[in-house]
Order: C-alpha cells, then structure tokens, then sequence
C-alpha cells in the first residue's frame, strides 16, 4: 500500500515484506486445499501443516480459514490503489485506472485467483470475505478520490464514482474467472478494460492542483 515507510524506493520494510510474502503462501495453500479437498473438510490444522506453521500461528495471520484466502482478493486492489496515488488529473480516472498494469503483482497467482474466485460463487464463507474485500477497497477509493479532487469521502459524487469503479472491478475479475478456463477466455487486464469502458463517463471529474 502507498506511505509504507521503506527508504527512498518506497517498498516495505523487510519484516513486512516476509510477513506478506509468508500470508500470500498461505493463502495459494489454502485454496489448493479447498479445491482438492473442499472448504468444509479443510481444517485450520490442514493448511497450518501445509506450510509448516502450528495453528496457533497461523491464527496470528488470519481470523479465520476462509481468512486465509484473503492476501489472493485483495493484491490487485493494492496494487490499483498505490498506481492510483500518481494520478494527476491529466486523464479521467477511468482511463488511469485502464493504463495501470492490472496484472504486476497478480500474474504469479493467476491460477490460484481464478480457482478462488471461482470457489467464492458457491462458498457463503469466502463470499463473505470476498465482499469485504470490496467494501474496504471502496472506502480506499472513496478516500483516495476524494483527495485527488478537493472534496468529501462523503460526498454521495464521490461515493457513486467509488462505487463504479470498484462494482466495475469485482464484476470484471468474476467474469474474468469463469472464463478463464473455457473457450471465451480473455485475459485479466482485457477483463478490467472490457469493464471499465462502459462507465468510463462517470469519472470525469478534474483533479484539484496539490
């Protein structure tokens, strides 16, 4: 996320960097596991085990198994958000959101996000966390906007434009998974793009000069 402090290249420290790095294994793990054993016959123990942790720790990461997937949701949402702190208003928002590289940071789990997207249509746990995934990205959003153009995160303006963008999204990675696997295929950046182009005029508001 963008402000971490890092040094001058703006990364992470390298405390933090491991602890993403040990949250993301155990997420692919965990849905690794879900799809080979399914989410109800899959323990806490199961995934702790699997990447060679006790349960008790693993509890330090996640609140709970489904938990666990959490890291996989949310990187491309990250990562759109930290690109977004360098919008400038010489563009809508929409088409910054479209020049953002959607698939850095995604493309080495692109597998493991589509089975867990795909799990997240039947799965009422992981649904559950796949919709605050999303509530919490559209506050960002909503935040984000708001400071980029002078006005209130409260601003019912701003919290439709938060909205799209961020409805544009999870519908655009939804579709994206169901036809990853099949004979429509297309790719996650030319899923977000199909997405956003429709509701591009919704985001036409200019940025404030900092």
């Amino acid at each position: 996320m963008a402000g971490r402090a890092g040094g001058s290249t703006g990364r992470p420290p390298l405390t933090e960097r491991r602890r993403a790095e040990t949250r993301m294994e155990i997420a692919e793990e965990a849905v690794r596991l879900f799809v080979a054993q399914g989410v109800a016959a899959t323990t806490a123990e199961d995934i702790a085990s699997t990447v060679g942790m006790s349960t008790r720790t693993l509890w330090r990461y996640f609140r709970s198994k489904e938990e666990c997937v959490r890291p996989l949701l949310t990187t491309g949402l990250e990562i759109l958000e930290e690109r977004l702190q360098d919008w400038t208003g010489e563009c809508s928002l929409a088409e910054a959101v479209l020049r953002v590289h959607h698939v850095e940071g995604v493309g080495a789990h692109v597998a493991a996000l589509g089975d867990l997207v795909r799990l997240c249509r039947d799965e009422p746990g992981l649904r559950a966390v796949w919709l605050e995934a999303h509530h919490d990205a559209e506050a960002a959003f909503a935040a984000m906007i708001a400071d980029r153009t002078g006005r209130s995160a409260d601003d019912l303006d701003v919290r439709l434009e938060a909205g799209v963008l961020n409805t544009a999204l999870r519908l655009a990675m939804e579709d994206w998974a169901l036809r990853s696997d099949g004979p429509r295929s297309q790719s996650f950046g030319e899923s977000i793009t199909r997405a956003l182009r429709p509701v591009a005029h919704v985001f036409a508001t200019e940025v404030t000069p900092s």
